[in-house]
């Protein structure tokens, strides 16, 4: 059976040692409740709650799966009571305003509570996951009407949310959208259409779903020009939220997956359903990526998610295995082999698994300040800047993050050997939950496009350098201050950051000037080009840790072990890991014509 403890050693290290966090709320009044102490005990009871309640669910879900029946869906055992112990215990309100009915809270101690009940149970997670970006779309283009109805109900968590972009015909070509909106004269909307790969779309949880959903008005231009945003409940209500007739809202089916079973990803009709547009005519795509932005965040988290839980159990297992002998002579000589975990090939995964799991919190952690920021800035100029941060290095979050969160679940079933591939140890779920997190929310290959195209050359490259210089300047601070004992050891992170961060500007200039000539580069070198920046960013994260470890080692802190084992996993990823962006940088400045140049109709022979 699966095993999970919440990281909360890992945490609080991020927390306290550094992003200094309690720092960031005091520089946010509306985040002045968040103490340390209350910090503290909030995310202990999370952690109690997803160790106790989700983590059982996880392998039992996976087996009994969603069940379909005349457009019911019912979810496995011990869900929707899960999901009543959520909401009962106020952790759907945890960052959500208290005018909404919500603690107000700072969004970033919601990122963890995602991440600790994520870990325990992701198909779980996915009910109430969704309602935090409908509610964000909402609270960010809706009419005060539209607030005060939907995102009380939204908070409080008797309500869940979807968003609905996939069509039959269409997946990321969202100008393909054929479902149609049609005024009446009370202000509202018949919409009529059909969406696919909706998660969360049907449950029994909660009494009412609300769907976020794309649709065109009549006569409105072709393509994504013409795409507007529809708030479409699957019940609807008064304006006090008190419930009434069905809104021909159905449920046609529900896929049959490789992955998260439990999760209920369904066929949704709508047959003259009634909505409301929430933002500007003909605005919907734009208004959507307020929720798209927030699920590749969280998608992001999936990555961080699976490499913890793989790392876990990993571990635990790799201690016990007892296998052959260690080349440099028995360990365990008392046994009648030694474990697994003496091995150098077992190790090198291991150790792979620890630094993807704690470097990746630390960026998703990094990227769950600049929410806070846009949440509570009080000016444009302040809320621009942040979001332009968040606007870059979501798509290397996304894309890079799940990618190696795959990689630990199969470094994972690796070391469990065979085992790994028998469905009791829980290792092959983790690995068929963990590969949709590289296709929903924007392939691997969208996202780098996203990235190369967007963030990068169409604006010629103003965040890259910005958050380049940010990086040198950490670099700069800790190398050259005196006063640090350990800054000859932080040497061995700095040259090499350095050195990555300054090529990295460099071959973006060279992609950008390449580009101008053939505009198939762009895709042939994208996902390469994203991988790479992943891991410098990831790079400048475990420098950033090994500076605290250096520091808190040198004030005499008494837990020294674990500030010792930050750094050794530094140099690991070092030594062993950023170096994989040679090969990167090799492959995606290649001449896009060897992958081009043969006829499609002379890939196969058959």
């Amino acid at each position: 059976m699966l095993s999970y403890k919440a990281p909360i050693r890992d945490i609080k290290f991020l927390f306290e040692d550094v992003f200094d966090y309690y720092g960031h709320y005091q520089k946010h009044p509306e985040y002045a409740e968040a103490t340390p102490d209350l910090v503290d005990a909030i995310f202990a009871e999370c952690a109690k709650f997803s160790e106790n309640e989700l983590l059982p669910l996880n392998q039992s879900g996976d087996k009994e799966g969603c069940k379909f029946d005349n457009g019911v869906v019912t979810t496995p055992k011990g869900f929707k009571e899960a999901y009543q112990q959520y909401v009962a215990g106020g952790w759907q309100s945890l960052s959500h305003p208290i005018e909404q009915g919500g603690q107000g809270l700072p969004p970033s101690m919601g990122m963890v509570k995602s991440e600790m009940m994520g870990t325990a149970n992701w198909s779980w997670g996915m009910y109430p996951g969704l309602s935090h970006g409908a509610m964000n779309t909402i609270q960010e283009h809706g009419s005060d009407e539209q607030k005060e109805l939907y995102l009380t109900r939204l908070t409080e968590g008797t309500w869940t949310g979807t968003m609905c972009l996939t069509e039959p015909q269409c997946g990321t070509d969202l100008g393909q959208v054929k479902t149609k909106a049609v005024p009446n004269d009370d202000g509202t909307y018949d919409i009529t259409g059909t969406k696919i790969f909706i998660s969360a779309g049907e449950h029994d949880l909660t009494e009412n779903i609300v769907h976020i959903v794309l649709a065109r008005l009549p006569d409105a231009p072709e393509g994504t020009r013409g795409i507007s945003l529809f708030i479409v409940p699957k019940i609807q209500s008064d304006q006090q939220g008190n419930l009434g007739e069905g809104n021909n809202v159905t449920c046609g089916s529900i896929e049959d997956k490789m992955g998260i079973k439990a999760s209920a990803t369904a066929v949704l009709n709508f047959d003259n359903a009634k909505g409301v547009l929430i933002g500007p005519e003909n605005k919907g795509l734009e208004c959507m990526f307020t929720f798209m932005n927030t699920a590749r965040v969280g998608t992001a988290l999936q990555g961080v998610c699976t490499a913890e839980l793989a790392y876990q159990n990993s571990l635990l297992y790799a201690k016990e295995r007892l296998s052959m002998r260690s080349l440099s002579g028995k360990k365990a000589p008392e046994k009648v082999a030694d474990p697994i975990i003496v091995h150098p090939d077992v190790r090198k995964m291991l150790m792979t698994q620890k630094a993807i799991s704690e470097g990746g919190r630390a960026m998703i952690y990094y990227t769950a300040k600049l929410v806070d920021d846009i949440e509570s800035a009080k000016t444009e100029d302040e809320r621009k800047a942040a979001d332009d941060r968040l606007g870059f290095i979501t798509p290397i979050l996304k894309a890079f993050l799940t990618e190696l969160g795959c990689e630990s679940a199969s470094h994972g079933m690796q070391i469990f050997g065979g085992h790994g591939y028998i469905k009791e140890w829980g290792m092959e779920q983790i690995v068929r939950d963990a590969r949709i997190s590289t296709l929903y929310e924007g392939t691997t290959g969208i996202q780098a496009l996203d990235l190369l195209g967007r963030k990068i050359l169409l604006t010629r490259g103003v965040a890259l350098k910005e958050f380049a210089m940010e990086i040198l300047g950490f670099c700069k601070d800790h190398s050259m201050i005196s006063g640090y004992s350990h800054k000859r050891q932080m040497n061995k992170f700095i040259w090499p950051l350095s050195k990555a961060v300054a090529s990295w500007q460099q071959y973006s200039l060279r992609i950008a000037l390449k580009a101008r000539k053939d505009r198939d580069f762009i895709g042939a070198c994208s996902v390469d080009y994203l991988m790479y920046s992943g891991y410098i960013v990831m790079a400048y994260f475990w420098a950033q840790m090994a500076q605290s470890a250096y520091e808190k080692l040198a004030s005499g802190v008494e837990d020294r072990d674990f500030y010792r084992a930050k750094i050794k996993t530094a140099e690991f990823y070092f030594e062993r890991m950023l170096p994989r962006t040679k090969s990167l940088a090799k492959t995606m400045m290649a001449d896009p014509k060897t992958l081009m140049q043969l006829d499609g109709e002379l890939l196969s022979f058959l």
